[in-house]
């Protein structure tokens, strides 16, 4: 390591760069600012490796040069922010796209399936309608049998059972499972 990054103490740095960008952040980035600063005391760390030739340079940044490199961070965090256009999706937003992409007699049809198998699991008994729904949500035997603490071969036997009852019930309803 060279001489001119060792005589920087990067504790009191951090700290400035802290303040710097809590006062540049606007407050629709303010759950990036540890990543700004990261990158502010990373640019720093950088120059000063580049500069070591040898000769002994000053150490001591000004408060302007540390807000200077701040700035820049964070405007560089901005623009990459925007260019790759990051929202944050919620369910309803996720649901309203997933729709949208669909077409009219998919999304009928769907929504009468999920309507017969939730009148087929209303119709069950309730350790059966347990089992079966958790399997359905995509967990494994043993995992529904971890999850409702049930032994393994009676939730599997619930399960299975439950399947074909739901199997059964739908077809009743003229839905092909």
């Amino acid at each position: 390591m060279s001489t001119a990054s060792q005589s920087i103490d990067y504790t009191k740095l951090r700290q400035d760069f802290v303040r710097a960008v809590a006062r540049l952040c606007p407050g629709w980035l303010s759950s990036q600012r540890e990543d700004l600063v990261q990158a502010a005391v990373m640019r720093v760390m950088h120059i000063m490796n580049s500069q070591a030739d040898g000769s002994e340079k000053d150490a001591a940044f000004a408060s302007s040069y540390l807000y200077r490199v701040a700035h820049s961070a964070l405007v560089d965090e901005i623009r990459r922010t925007t260019r790759r256009q990051e929202t944050a999706l919620d369910d309803a937003t996720v649901e309203r796209i997933a729709v949208t992409f669909q077409d009219p007699e998919r999304v009928a049809a769907s929504r009468q399936i999920g309507r017969g198998i939730q009148d087929c699991l209303g119709g069950m008994h309730r350790d059966r309608r347990l089992a079966v729904t958790l399997y359905l949500q995509g967990h494994s035997v043993p995992d529904a049998s971890r999850v409702l603490d049930w032994p393994a071969k009676r939730t599997e036997n619930l399960v299975y059972r439950g399947l074909a009852d739901l199997r059964e019930c739908l077809l009743s309803k003229g839905i092909q499972p």
